[in-house]
C-alpha cells in the first residue's frame, strides 16, 4: 500500500514543474514537432503553396541528400565546427584558464576583461569588426606590411574567407570556454597537485593525469554547448561573408536560410534544419559515450 505522505509530496513536486513542463512543450517540443511536420510538405514561404501545401512523405530528405550543395555545406559546418568550436573555442579557453591559475588576481582580471570583450561584443559588431581588420586596408594588412611578411594586401575574406569566419568566432566564443574551465580549475584541490609534485610528477603528468580527469565533466558540458551554439552560427558568418565567395562558407544554417526565406521553400529549409537538429544529437551522445569510455 502506497505512503498518502508520499503520493501528496509527489503531487506537490508535480505542481511545481507543470509551469516548466508547459514551457517546455510550448517552445521546445511542439516547435520540433511542427518543424518535423513541415519538413514532410512542399510548404513555400509565399504563393499559392504557403497555405495550400501537400504532404509528400521523404521527399525533401532523398533530395537534400542527393543535393550536391547540400554535401558542401554539411562539410563546411563540419570543418567550421571542429577548427572554431573545438580545436578553438574549447582548447584555446582551456589553455588560457590553465595560465591564469595561481596568478595575481590583477593579471586575471586584466586578461579576462581582454578576453570577455569579445564574448559581450555583439555578434554584428564583432562581424563588421572583423570584416574591417580583413579587409585589403584593413589592421591585419598594414600590421603584416610594416613587418616586411606581405608585399602586397590580401584580400583575406576573399582568399581564405573560412579561416576568416573561424578566427572570428573563436575570439567571438572562447570566453565561455575559459570562464567555465576557470571555475573547475579553482574547484581542484591544491593538495592533490602538491602531492603529485611531491612524488615527483612532471607538469605534463600531473596535467594529463590530475588536472584533465577532475574536469573532465565541464569538458563535456563546454563540448556540448559549443557545438550546439556553433551549429546554429549564422549572423556572424552571414555579415561576414554571405556564405562566399560561392559556396566557401555556406554552412548548413546559412544554406537553410537562403532556401526557406531566399528561395521561398520552407518545406525544404525545415529538413535542412532538422538535420542540423539530429546532427547536434548525434555529435552530443557521442560525447558523453566518449567521455565514459576514455576517462
Amino acid at each position: 500500500m502506497r505512503n498518502p505522505m508520499i503520493q501528496n509530496q509527489g503531487r506537490k513536486a508535480l505542481m511545481f514543474l507543470l509551469p516548466s513542463i508547459a514551457l517546455l512543450l510550448f517552445f521546445f517540443i511542439w516547435p520540433i514537432v511542427l518543424s518535423g511536420f513541415y519538413s514532410l510538405t512542399d510548404m513555400t514561404l509565399s504563393g499559392s503553396r504557403a497555405r495550400n501545401y501537400h504532404f509528400i512523405g521523404f521527399a525533401n530528405f532523398r533530395n537534400l541528400f542527393m543535393d550536391p550543395l547540400f554535401k558542401t555545406s554539411f562539410i563546411n559546418t563540419l570543418v567550421f565546427l571542429v577548427f572554431s568550436a573545438i580545436v578553438g573555442q574549447l582548447v584555446l579557453g582551456f589553455i588560457i584558464a590553465l595560465l591564469m591559475k595561481k596568478k595575481k588576481r590583477g593579471f586575471r582580471s586584466l586578461v579576462g576583461i581582454a578576453v570577455l570583450a569579445g564574448w559581450v561584443t555583439p555578434e554584428i559588431i564583432v562581424s563588421l569588426c572583423w570584416v574591417a581588420f580583413l579587409s585589403q586596408e584593413g589592421t591585419l594588412n598594414g600590421i603584416l606590411m610594416q613587418l616586411g611578411i606581405l608585399q602586397a594586401p590580401i584580400a583575406w575574406l576573399i582568399s581564405f574567407p573560412m579561416v576568416g569566419v573561424v578566427f572570428a568566432n573563436i575570439w567571438h566564443g572562447t570566453a565561455f570556454s575559459m570562464l567555465q574551465f576557470q571555475a573547475a580549475l579553482d574547484d581542484i584541490p591544491s593538495s592533490v597537485e602538491e602531492a603529485a609534485l611531491m612524488d615527483g610528477a612532471s607538469g605534463f603528468q600531473k596535467l594529463c593525469r590530475i588536472t584533465i580527469p577532475m574536469v573532465k565533466n565541464t569538458i563535456l558540458t563546454d563540448s556540448i554547448l559549443i557545438t550546439l551554439r556553433t551549429l546554429g552560427v549564422f549572423g556572424l558568418i552571414y555579415a561576414m561573408t554571405g556564405g562566399g565567395p560561392g559556396t566557401k562558407t555556406t554552412t548548413l544554417s546559412i544554406y537553410m536560410y537562403k532556401q526557406a526565406f531566399s528561395s521561398y521553400q520552407m518545406g525544404y529549409g525545415t529538413s535542412i534544419a532538422l538535420v542540423m537538429l539530429l546532427l547536434g544529437v548525434i555529435l552530443s551522445l557521442c560525447y558523453m559515450g566518449f567521455s565514459k569510455t576514455t576517462v
